[in-house]
């Protein structure tokens, strides 16, 4: 694959030129999944977690086949934070990891308040086609900056940093993304992005981590959350 990076984004310099170490934390972890149950997690505007999602080998997993299906989310709401976690897809497969998202019967979808990191199989997927729809992108926003996703069927770690607004992703170790929300980058990307006339997208600080269910086979495991 391509280093994938329109042009147009050049100038703003929203992604580091190269891969940056993550920063420090004093915080001190903690596993929002216990490797055996769904406890501290429920199905979007559900109680509790729905039998589309179950623990398998350890790892939070979708079947796309069961009843029940909806986006899982944490109990709790986050502000600032650093997720960390690995994800594995099937072939052809769709996800995401949304966070700041509001639950509200006015919502249909986590995403219509939540911002999403993309989970994606980019070589097989059906919206691999465009950049900002890739493996680590801000979904519909920035692309990933460097081509770091492995390949359907392994495991892929990321971590996710939101604070005050500043968001950084990593992927596999690498920084692919880096933006300040609120910015003149960040509102000339949201202008430029489907979200851009959705008034309640991106609109909380404070929100529930949601696992997306996009009808693909997808598992989450080693799910660590530092507040900052």
């Amino acid at each position: 694959m391509k280093f994938f990076l329109p042009t147009l984004l050049a100038g703003l310099a929203l992604s580091a030129a190269s891969p940056a170490p993550y920063p420090p934390t004093k915080a001190k972890p903690q596993a929002l999944f216990d490797g055996k149950t769904t406890q501290g997690w429920h199905t979007y505007l559900q109680p509790t977690a729905t039998p589309a999602w179950s623990v398998v080998d350890g790892a939070l997993q979708l079947d796309p086949a069961a009843a029940g299906q909806g986006d899982l989310l944490t109990n709790g709401e986050y502000e600032n934070f650093e997720l960390a976690l690995e994800w594995k897809i099937a072939e052809g497969g769709n996800s995401g990891i949304i966070f700041g998202v509001q639950e509200d019967p006015a919502f249909k979808a986590t995403y219509e308040t939540g911002i999403e990191m993309q989970v994606l199989d980019d070589k097989s997927a059906p919206d691999n086609k465009k950049p900002s729809h890739r493996a680590g992108s801000l979904y519909d926003m920035l692309p990933p900056a460097h081509d770091v996703v492995k390949p359907a069927g392994e495991w892929n770690r990321v971590k996710l940093r939101k604070d005050r607004g500043h968001l950084t992703f990593w992927l596999n170790g690498t920084q692919v993304v880096d933006v300040q929300m609120g910015s003149p980058a960040w509102q000339k990307l949201l202008a430029d992005s489907k979200f851009k006339d959705w008034k309640n997208f991106a609109a909380y600080p404070k929100g529930h981590i949601a696992l997306q269910d996009h009808e693909a086979k997808v598992a989450f495991r080693d799910i660590m959350l530092t507040p900052l």
